[in-house]
């Protein structure tokens, strides 16, 4: 067996298990400079062989200073893991990354962390050291170029992490302290509702072509008469259109009102929801 302060160090430096550790040193005859390199390669390959694995669960992240805001999603197999130390930690220093990086998740993994590693590194070291499949997933940033960023948790994990998160970006030619509290509620409702576009027309026409074809699919064995059919067809897709699109959906707070009526309540001179990004884990 290896000598047991080498262990140690070895354990310390690579975030490794005691048998990975005694099993490199054993094979790199004490020399620790080349047991990380070993721990390294396996490492690699552990990390390879868990990627088929399924991982859905792990955090949301959201991260803003001055001048953006930012959501991440960081993916895992189990809730044990999410609720882990090490990824929390991890999770919590990428999403810093993220916001500077604008989300390009290409110079994300190439960014180096705070102990000189990159991210892709970490990441590579963190599958090997809790045995599970990680991955960083959906992101999103959200400029704060004269615009208002409102944010949202739900069932937070710790600090800025939750499983599911919203980041909701409005601009007025008013003070923003006006509408505030609709802002924050408006993040709400975006977590509750779940609406595919701001408006209508913003919808994904692949998603559109998709719900038309389901429909006419559904009616088809109704037995009713074609003109009908074609009737009842665009009376769904109008329904669909209304509860996906967030302007017109029934506001979260008073579902006799629609979010677009309570924006014109508000009465805030030249007020816009610009843009939204809304991320549920296992979703």
């Amino acid at each position: 067996m290896a000598d047991i302060e080498k262990i140690k160090k070895l354990r310390s430096l690579s975030g490794a298990g005691f048998k990975d550790c005694n099993s490199a040193l054993d094979e790199s005859k004490g020399n620790i400079d080349k047991a990380l390199e070993i721990l390294r390669i396996k490492g690699i390959s552990k990390a390879s062989k868990k990627m088929s694995r399924v991982a859905n669960e792990g955090v949301i992240a959201i991260t803003d200073n001055t001048k953006s805001s930012s959501i991440l999603e960081i993916n895992c197999e189990t809730d044990f893991v999410a609720k882990n130390n090490d990824f929390i930690n991890f999770a919590k220093e990428i999403s810093d990354i993220n916001n500077e990086v604008i989300s390009d998740k290409e110079k994300l993994l190439s960014s180096n962390m705070k102990n000189g590693k990159t991210v892709d590194e970490n990441l590579l070291a963190l599958i090997s050291k809790i045995g599970e499949k990680i991955t960083i997933g959906r992101a999103k940033t959200l400029k704060n170029d004269n615009c208002q960023i409102y944010k949202y948790h739900h069932t937070i994990v710790k600090d800025n992490l939750s499983k599911l998160g919203v980041i909701v970006s409005t601009i007025s030619n008013e003070n923003p302290d006006k509408y505030d509290d609709f802002g924050k509620k408006l993040s709400m409702h975006i977590a509750a509702l779940n609406p595919l576009s701001i408006d209508i027309d913003d919808i994904d026409q692949n998603i559109l072509k998709k719900e038309e074809e389901l429909i006419s699919e559904e009616l088809k064995s109704s037995g009713k008469d074609e003109e009908i059919i074609k009737k009842i067809s665009l009376g769904k897709i109008k329904k669909f259109k209304e509860e996906n699109s967030l302007l017109n959906q029934q506001w979260v707070m008073d579902s006799k009102k629609k979010v677009k009526d309570v924006i014109k309540e508000l009465n805030i001179s030249g007020f816009k929801i610009v843009e939204f990004c809304r991320i549920k884990i296992g979703e």
